[in-house]
């Protein structure tokens, strides 16, 4: 057994974190409603020294008044530090007929160079709630590409021939969010299973009994790893080794889960020795979405050797996405926080380990 992770969050420390940057926050009431940035992704294409911040953007902080996604594009610099654009780019292509666009879930594919950005889109007026106890979902799951690092994007391409009967008859459907992984054998994983460098696109078949829903994914070792949403107090992880087509019984993991549930994100690091390690950002209070830390596992695939080494943002804290530098000693996290509540704010910082 390994080190037992806390759910006090004052045990994990603060120090050795750069100020955090706010890419997008709230904006000032119109018509009585407050324009709100959730749900962020990060990826960082290590060719053009560039991280690409995605979100949504919506009309109010419900799921259900999301509208479009959005994006910035930050450059690398020396001594850590990232200049991004002014103002935010919205993604018009990324966008259906009377939908709303969600979930951001970015892969990139490097011997193409090209970015494909998932996304499911949702009928105006239909909520999650509403999908459910119709026992039917009506998301739709698509993806635009990019081949200039986000500078333009393709028309939209809807992958409705993907999903199955099966599928169509879930009750609700999404994709991440946060970024996918591209395995050492050229694969593609979003939290579905895809192949031939984006060309063709398959779906795996879904972890069994534990219950879970938001994941991300690492590949360790021609293995991949998967990090899930639970509500039954603790993070759910699974392993795959087909790519993605099927996964082992799911355990209950060591890692405290936040409330009823929130998401996470998990990313394969090099450390100073060259080891392959885990990490993973998550509130660390077990019943409120508080204290974004940093854990770490030195041990791959053992679920039971997550150590909390850092608090990255004190106070209200929600979604965030990690993602790679350009310097290895050091790991980028774009995060939702704020003063009085966790939605106020998305925010982009680089940490050491």
């Amino acid at each position: 057994m390994g080190n037992n992770t806390s759910s006090n969050s004052n045990s994990v420390p603060l120090d050795n974190i750069t100020t955090a940057t706010t890419l997008f926050a709230q904006e000032a009431e119109v018509n009585k409603k407050q324009v709100t940035y959730r749900i962020p992704a990060l990826i960082y294409i290590c060719a053009e020294q560039t991280y690409l911040a995605f979100a949504e953007k919506r009309k109010t902080p419900d799921d259900a008044d999301a509208e479009v996604l959005v994006m910035r594009r930050g450059l690398w610099k020396n001594d850590k530090n990232v200049e991004w654009d002014s103002g935010h780019l919205v993604l018009n292509s990324a966008l259906l007929l009377n939908h709303r666009s969600m979930n951001p879930c970015p892969v990139y594919e490097k011997d193409s160079d090209t970015l494909f950005l998932f996304l499911i889109c949702v009928p105006f007026g239909v909520s999650e709630k509403d999908q459910i106890k119709a026992k039917k979902n009506q998301a739709q799951l698509c993806y635009i590409t990019s081949k200039d690092t986000g500078r333009n994007w393709s028309d939209v391409t809807n992958l409705k021939d993907v999903i199955s009967e099966k599928e169509k008859n879930w009750a609700t459907f999404a994709v991440g969010p946060g970024h996918g992984v591209q395995m050492e054998n050229g694969r593609l994983i979003i939290p579905a299973y895809a192949d031939d460098k984006g060309s063709t696109w398959n779906v795996g078949n879904q972890m069994e009994d534990l219950v879970s829903n938001e994941c991300q994914m690492a590949e360790i070792d021609d293995t991949l790893y998967c990090n899930a949403r639970s509500t039954s107090g603790h993070r759910v992880e699974a392993l795959s080794r087909s790519g993605g087509k099927t996964f082992n019984k799911p355990k209950s993991a060591q890692l405290t889960e936040t409330g009823k549930g929130c998401q996470g994100s998990v990313l394969k690091i090099l450390s100073s020795d060259q080891s392959t390690w885990l990490i993973y950002s998550h509130p660390s209070d077990k019943n409120t979405r508080k204290d974004l830390t940093i854990y770490v596992n030195k041990s791959q695939l053992d679920p039971m050797q997550w150590e909390p080494i850092k608090c990255i943002n004190k106070g209200p804290s929600g979604y965030s996405d990690l993602a790679e530098c350009e310097d290895q000693k050091y790991f980028a996290c774009l995060f939702e926080c704020g003063q009085k509540s966790e939605i106020e704010k998305i925010a982009f910082n680089i940490s050491n380990i």
